[in-house]
């Protein structure tokens, strides 16, 4: 790959962020995923499945069979109605199970949009780099032993920092002595990075 190549490659992959879609499963089949959270959400904050339903854009019956799914697969209410109520079209109000279920979603979907907009998890997995604690040096030594490798880098005279890394992730940056690395610095350990 050319150096040129490298550098849009490199470009590209800045952009591309992670990201994914949460969903409960019970019994190894989908429960509730996004769409049913912010069905029984909507419940909570109106007070009417009729209404719900129009705030969310899908027709009453839609979001009544929705609510139906959930039920049957774990057969137990999760919400309860009640006809009439204020401006006619009934009340609907979760069951505290009902009310369970949107709180662990919300607290998953919580849970991995921190783990995701995290850089320093990111950067744990190779995903990213964080401009913290990066020190930029020369590799002046590596020694292999086994699966894993001694990296000492030279930071600035006299600081030297060294790094336990696995030959695998010598040979994916491509580590060789006398080249430029940055070491990141984190609370548990050190990673290294190569432009």
């Amino acid at each position: 790959m050319s150096e040129n190549e490298k550098q849009n490659s490199n470009k590209i992959l800045t952009k591309i962020t992670p990201c994914a879609k949460v969903w409960l499963e019970y019994e190894g089949e989908p429960l509730v995923g996004p769409g049913r959270a912010i069905l029984l959400d909507a419940i909570i904050q109106e007070g009417s499945l009729v209404h719900a339903a129009k705030k969310r854009n899908v027709s009453f019956r839609a979001a009544w069979e929705r609510l139906r799914k959930i039920e049957r697969r774990l057969q137990i209410k999760i919400a309860k109605s009640a006809r009439g109520g204020e401006g006619g079209g009934g009340t609907t109000r979760l069951t505290g199970m009902g009310r369970r279920i949107l709180r662990r979603y919300k607290r998953l979907e919580a849970y991995m949009e921190d783990a995701l907009s995290d850089p320093e998890l990111m950067e744990a997995y190779g995903l990213k780099l964080s401009a913290r604690n990066k020190l930029k040096g020369t590799v002046l030594s590596i020694e292999e032993e086994g699966l894993l490798a001694k990296i000492t880098i030279q930071v600035e005279q006299p600081i030297i920092v060294t790094s336990i890394i696995t030959k695998e992730a010598i040979e994916e940056l491509d580590l060789k002595e006398g080249e430029p690395v940055e070491a990141i610095i984190k609370s548990t350990e050190v990673l290294l990075g190569k432009k």
